[in-house]
Formats: structure tokens, C-alpha cells, sequence
């Protein structure tokens, strides 16, 4: 992992491109999406952040997006808060402009695969990447790889329903906003100060996030989960709930050598889209 390569997060608001360098960023640049109807326009600005990073150096380029994603062919169909972007062949278009394999992939893998990469995944051949923000996600490394599918959908354990509505509705930061009123963020600060309702709602949520865990455990067997998404830096509110929640396993020796890590790697949504081109190699 001692080439350059750039890595791009692709987000609804900002687009960021960082040069990483055995393994660490050295350089980000950040453009505004532009707001317009013409998928051009976008590409243009794409294409411009990417050439405020490039060096002759860069063996590659890795894309995470919001979105639905063909990552056989790098087109992408469908992306958050980006509307004009329907079926565009990024990794074709960028490739031929840049002169480099470029791999797309939804931001839930690449935080994956940056993780299997760069962070604590690289102690696991055999984990899921769970993302806890505004949705949630995940990226599934099987054999030390991202595990090929067919639509860039495995992985995606929110959409799984659970209760009255999925998991995502219960397991994700809107959780906090619909039992409580208010966001995760101020409900750990009132944790913090020893609030016990801020800390109920936190256990609540840790449970609900243990029977996403099950479900995710009967699915692929894990040997660990790796925690990332702005709800995970909350950990220690929700931890206890979570282990509680997982207590009625009925496999108890499954639980006691799964591994639930959080993710400690900064720019990780930059490293997971650069490791993309590790993971193709």
C-alpha cells in the first residue's frame, strides 16, 4: 500500500478529493456541489477538485457515493441531494480524462474497506462495517475483501424491516429525534452530565441496534462489527444497552468471540475510497 493514490468522497453538499500516501492523506481539497440540473456541470467541478490533488504519482482514483452504484462498470445511477446524476459512467469518463483505473463504490463499503485497509479491520479477515449516522449502512468484508454482489446492496441491513418500520428507523440518528425530540448530539451531552432520561433513551437505542447486530450475525457470521457514523462516537451511552441486547443470543459462544470495535481513523471516508484500488488489485 506504498503507492498514491486519490480518494474521493462524493457527499450531497461537499465533494472532497485527498491524496493519500502510504496510507496517510497529505492533501484535501473541498468544492461545494454545484446546484444545477446539468449532470455536466457537476462533472466539471468533480474533475476540477480531483486536478487540485493530482500528481504524476497517483496509480488510481476511488469514488464513494450516497447512492446506488454499478461497480462492475462505475456508473452511477442514483446519488442523494445530487438529482441531475442518473446513470453517469463516472469511472469511464474520469479514467479516460485522468489516465487511471478509477472504482466506484456506495460510501458505506468504502468505509468497509478503509477500515480492512487502514484502520482496526486490518485485524479481521471477516467483519462488517456499520455505519450509525443519518442512515444506516454497511460494508461486508468476507476473505479479507469486499464481498462481490450484484447491485452494490449487500450490506444493507436498514432497509431490513424491524418493528413498525426497518432498522434504519430505529438503529440510526433519527432514532434519537423520534423517541426524544432532539438530536443524539445534545442527548449525549445531557448523558454526560448524568441526565437519566438522555441515558434510557441511549440504552433504548443500544438494544434496538443489538437486534440489528443479530440479524446481521445470522447473516454473514462476523467475526467482528466496526462501528463508524456520527452516532457511533456516542459508544459509551449506548454500550451497555448493546451488550444487554445481545445477551438473549441464542448462541452465547458466537457473542463472546464477536468483536465490536469503533472506529478511531480520521478522513475515513477519504481512505475508504482511495482503498478501493488496494481491493481491486
Amino acid at each position: 500500500m506504498d503507492e498514491t493514490v486519490v480518494g474521493i468522497d462524493l457527499g450531497g453538499t461537499n465533494m472532497r478529493a485527498g491524496l493519500v500516501c502510504d496510507g496517510v492523506v497529505e492533501k484535501i481539497e473541498m468544492t461545494p456541489v454545484p446546484e444545477t440540473d446539468d449532470w455536466l456541470v457537476v462533472m466539471n467541478s468533480l474533475i476540477e477538485t480531483i486536478e487540485s490533488v493530482m500528481t504524476n504519482e497517483v496509480k488510481g482514483i476511488g469514488i464513494g457515493v450516497p447512492g446506488i452504484v454499478d461497480y462492475k462498470t462505475g456508473v452511477v445511477y442514483d446519488i442523494q441531494n445530487i438529482p441531475s446524476w442518473k446513470e453517469v459512467e463516472v469511472a469511464q469518463i474520469l479514467s479516460k480524462k485522468f489516465n487511471v483505473p478509477v472504482y466506484v463504490n456506495n460510501d458505506a463499503n468504502c468505509f468497509a474497506v478503509g477500515e480492512r485497509y487502514f484502520g482496526k479491520g486490518r485485524n479481521f479477515d471477516d467483519f462488517v462495517g456499520l455505519i450509525t449516522g443519518t442512515g444506516l449502512g454497511a460494508g461486508i468484508i468476507k476473505g479479507g475483501h469486499l464481498l462481490t454482489d450484484q447491485n452494490c446492496g449487500a450490506g444493507e441491513f436498514g432497509m431490513i424491516p424491524y418493528m413498525d418500520d426497518n432498522y434504519e428507523h430505529y438503529c440510526s440518528g433519527r432514532f434519537f429525534n423520534n423517541s426524544a425530540g432532539t438530536e443524539g448530539e445534545n442527548l449525549a451531552k445531557q448523558a454526560l452530565n448524568g441526565d437519566e432520561k438522555a441515558k434510557a433513551v441511549f440504552d433504548s437505542y443500544g438494544e434496538h441496534l443489538a437486534n440489528a447486530i443479530k440479524t446481521i450475525i445470522f447473516a454473514v457470521d462476523p467475526a467482528a462489527i466496526i462501528l463508524g457514523g456520527s452516532v457511533s462516537k456516542s459508544f459509551e451511552f449506548f454500550e451497555e444497552g448493546l451488550k444487554k441486547g445481545l445477551n438473549d443470543f441464542p448462541y452465547a459462544g458466537v457473542i463472546d468471540k464477536l468483536s465490536i470495535e469503533v472506529s478511531d481513523m480520521p478522513d475515513i471516508a477519504i481512505l475508504g475510497a482511495a482503498a478501493l484500488y488496494f481491493d481491486n488489485k
